[in-house]
C-alpha cells in the first residue's frame, strides 16, 4: 500500500461536526510514567529519544524505522542510558500500523519524511493515542482537514512539535506583547532563512563535504526532502517562523488567518550549487528545480494584522528566522537584536539593544527550567517541546500546541503554492476551527508549567 492509497482508506467518509468528544485513551495509565512509542528514529527522531531518556517519568516502549542503522544506533543509546530495550518495528513501511496497536503506549511521536506524517498520525489517533508530529505536520490542504476531522471524531489529541515556539527570545516577546508593552499589535515578520544546500545534496554517505547527490543516491534528508524542491514552488517549511508569530497574534484563539498572497523568485541556487561542486556535466545539473530561491508570503489576519513570511533555503546566507514584532508603541527586530519602545527608549527613533528587555521579561518557563534545558538541542527548545507533549499526556488535557495549530500553520505551504500558480492571486485560508476561534482562549505559554 502506498501513501496515497493509505490516505484514501483512512480518510473520514463523512463531514465531522464541531463537537469534540472527550478523550478516551485505550488502557492509558491515569498517572505515573508516560509510555511512548517513536516512529522514525533517524537524526531528528533520535533527538527526541535522547530528550525522553533524560526524563525519569518517560518509558520508551517501542520504536519503528525501516533503516537498520537508525534502529541500532537508537537501541545503543537506550542501552547506554540504562533503560530496557524497546520493541522494534522495522518490517517494511507499514509496520508502524502494528506499533500503534500496542496497549502499553500513551503517546506516539512521529519524525519521518513529510509525506508520511499524516498517514502515521491518523493511525495513531485512531488507535486512541496522543500523537506528536514533526514539522510541517501536513503537505496538502486535505491532510490538514484529515488531522482536524480525526481529532474531532476520536478525541485523540495531536501536537505539532514546533520547537521554535519555545525559543527564549520569542517567549520573552510573547510575554511583553501580552503585557501591552508594544501597544496594539499591527504587524509581524518571520521566515525560514536557512542555507540548506548541504542538506539537500551530499555525497550519499554523509552530510560532510560538498556532494551533489539526492534521492536514492542521497544521505539522510537528501533522500526525500530535495524532491520537494523539484516538484513544488511555495513556502515548503512555514512553521518555524509562523508558529511563534501565531501565538503573538492569538491565531485560533480570538483571531484567525483570512487569506494570503505569495510570490516567488526565479530558481537558480540549487542548480548553481550542483554545477559549482559537481560540474556542468553531472546528471543532476539537468534537473529542473521548481522551487524559487526566495518565496515571500503575506498573510492577512481577521483582527487587522499583517504577517510577512519568507522562505529562503537555496541561497548562501547566514541563518535567520527574521522575527519582527511591530505594535502601535514599539518594535522588536531579532536581526540586529534591537528594540524600540516609544516613550521608553532613550533616543527617539533609534533602537537599543534588546538583551536587557529580554532578560527582564524572561518567560517563567525559562526562568524555572533553564537548567534542565541545558542538555537539549537547538539551544534548549527541544526540551520544552517534548515537555509540553509529555505533560499534556500526564494531565489528560489538550497539548499547548494543538491540532488546529498543526492544521493551519502547515496549510500555508500548499496555499502558497496555489497562490503562486495563480499568478500571486489572493487565496482564502480555511477556518479549521469551524468558528471556535472566536471564543477559544489562549493556552500556550500562560504559566511556568508546560
Amino acid at each position: 500500500m502506498d501513501r496515497r492509497d493509505f490516505l484514501q482508506k483512512t480518510a473520514l467518509a463523512a463531514p465531522i461536526t464541531g463537537i469534540i468528544p472527550s478523550l478516551n485513551l485505550k488502557k492509558a495509565k491515569p498517572a505515573g510514567n508516560v509510555r511512548l512509542g517513536f516512529i522514525g528514529v533517524g537524526l531528528r527522531g533520535r533527538n527526541h529519544v535522547e530528550q525522553a531518556l533524560f526524563r525519569p517519568d518517560v518509558e520508551i516502549n517501542a520504536i519503528c524505522d525501516i533503516d537498520p542503522d537508525a534502529v541500532n544506533i537508537t537501541l545503543d543509546k537506550i542501552k547506554k542510558a540504562g533503560r530496557k530495550a524497546p520493541a522494534v518495528y522495522s518490517k517494511g513501511e507499514e509496520d508502524f500500523l502494528n506499533l500503534v496497536k500496542r496497549d502499553d503506549l500513551d503517546g506516539v511521536l512521529i519524525a519521518t519524511p513529510w509525506q508520511w506524517h499524516v498517514p502515521m498520525a491518523l493511525s495513531a489517533m485512531n488507535a486512541g493515542k496522543y500523537t506528536a508530529v514533526e514539522v510541517s505536520a501536513t503537505v496538502t490542504l486535505q491532510e490538514s482537514w484529515d488531522l482536524v476531522n480525526t481529532f474531532e471524531k476520536t478525541g485523540s489529541h495531536c501536537m505539532i512539535l514546533e520547537n521554535v515556539c519555545y525559543r527564549r527570545d520569542v517567549m520573552a516577546i510573547l510575554k511583553m506583547i501580552r503585557a501591552g508593552m508594544f501597544g496594539e499589535m499591527t504587524y509581524a515578520h518571520c521566515g525560514y532563512q536557512h542555507d540548506l544546500r548541504a542538506i539537500k545534496f551530499n555525497t550519499g554517505k554523509s552530510n560532510e563535504g560538498h556532494g551533489v547527490e539526492f534521492g536514492t543516491k542521497g544521505f539522510s534528508e537528501a533522500k526525500w526532502r530535495t524532491q520537494h524542491s523539484v516538484d513544488r514552488n511555495g513556502d515548503l517549511y512555514p512553521t518555524h517562523g509562523l508558529g511563534p508569530v501565531a501565538h503573538w497574534l492569538d491565531i485560533n484563539r480570538g483571531n484567525c488567518f483570512t487569506h494570503l498572497t505569495s510570490t516567488s523568485t526565479k530558481s537558480r541556487g540549487l542548480h548553481k550549487y550542483i554545477v559549482d561542486h559537481g560540474g556542468k556535466d553531472h546528471p543532476n545539473a539537468k534537473v529542473n528545480f521548481k522551487l524559487g530561491d526566495i518565496v515571500t508570503t503575506v498573510i492577512q489576519c481577521y483582527n487587522g494584522e499583517n504577517i510577512v513570511l519568507v522562505h529562503d533555503t537555496n541561497s548562501p546566507r547566514p541563518y535567520s528566522l527574521a522575527f519582527r514584532a511591530q505594535g502601535t508603541e514599539g518594535i522588536w527586530m531579532n536581526d540586529g537584536h534591537t528594540i524600540y519602545l516609544e516613550g521608553v527608549s532613550p533616543k527617539e527613533h533609534i533602537g537599543e539593544p534588546d538583551k536587557p528587555y529580554l532578560d527582564k521579561n524572561d518567560h517563567p518557563l525559562w526562568t524555572k527550567y533553564a537548567k534542565e534545558a541545558e542538555n537539549a538541542g537547538h539551544g534548549g527548545i527541544d526540551y520544552f517541546v517534548l515537555r509540553g507533549f509529555v505533560e499534556a499526556i500526564k494531565r489528560k488535557t489538550a497539548p499547548p500546541i494543538d491540532v488546529y495549530d498543526a492544521a493551519v500553520w502547515s496549510a500555508i505551504s500548499p496555499l502558497s503554492e496555489l497562490s503562486i500558480a495563480r499568478g500571486s492571486s489572493p487565496v482564502e485560508i480555511p477556518d479549521f476551527t469551524r468558528g471556535k476561534w472566536r471564543t477559544n482562549k489562549p493556552i500556550f505559554g500562560l504559566n511556568d508549567e508546560y
